[in-house]
């Protein structure tokens, strides 16, 4: 990041502004997926950024963020707490039940193992964002966090600040959070689940009968 200029013009909703060069000349593009700092960027703060070309060879910031008092100043995103809350209550719930004996522990790895995979999945999905380089299908994306790895997908976005401000996308994200806690849901409690529960190593139905029947 050797370039100095003002983030001006910015437009928190869509994602994206312009940076004025500090020695002046032509504006520079910058989108929100190259945001290195912390926070949300906001208009005429100064900023230090680097420069790159997108798929069509126009100039843009390749990385940018906030410089001097303005990088001193800036807080760490509200959201990253909340989803970080959010996470270490599930996972608190989850090692409860199989501390109680709701619970296998495979159930218990594989939200564990599964949210690291996808948290690493975002991480390089935003620096392929960056570069312009290929992305990680949505679909993708969408099947890992159907499959257990939607905490380390909450943790993701509000950490690098990815996928947060497409409405089409958190619409389905949330879909599949809930079609995952429903699953949960059946698979510790529902009847028809007995055999599933058994071929897995845990058997509720004598504690759970009273809730169920």
């Amino acid at each position: 990041m050797n370039q100095k200029g003002l983030l001006t013009a910015w437009n928190d909703a869509k994602g994206f502004g312009f940076i004025t060069p500090e020695g002046g000349g032509e504006r520079v593009f910058a989108h929100i997926s190259s945001y290195a700092g912390r926070g949300r960027p906001a208009s005429n703060r100064k900023v230090t950024y680097s420069i790159t070309k997108d798929a069509q060879g126009r100039l843009r910031a390749g990385r940018f963020q906030y410089a001097g008092a303005a990088k001193v100043g800036a807080s760490l995103a509200p959201g990253v707490w909340v989803a970080a809350v959010v996470v270490l209550v599930f996972f608190t719930l989850l090692a409860g039940l199989f501390h109680q004996g709701f619970l296998p522990l495979s159930i218990l790895a594989t939200y564990g193992g599964v949210s690291l995979v996808l948290f690493v999945m975002y991480w390089i999905d935003k620096r392929a964002a960056q570069r312009g380089a290929q992305r990680i299908a949505e679909n993708t994306l969408h099947l890992f966090e159907l499959c257990c790895g939607w905490p380390g997908a909450l943790m993701a976005q509000q950490v690098f600040r990815h996928k947060t401000r497409k409405g089409s996308y958190q619409f389905v994200f949330w879909l599949a959070v809930l079609a995952n806690l429903g699953a949960l849901g059946w698979l510790i409690v529902a009847p028809e689940a007995m055999s599933l529960r058994k071929h897995l190593g845990f058997d509720l139905s004598k504690s759970l009968r009273p809730l169920v029947w």
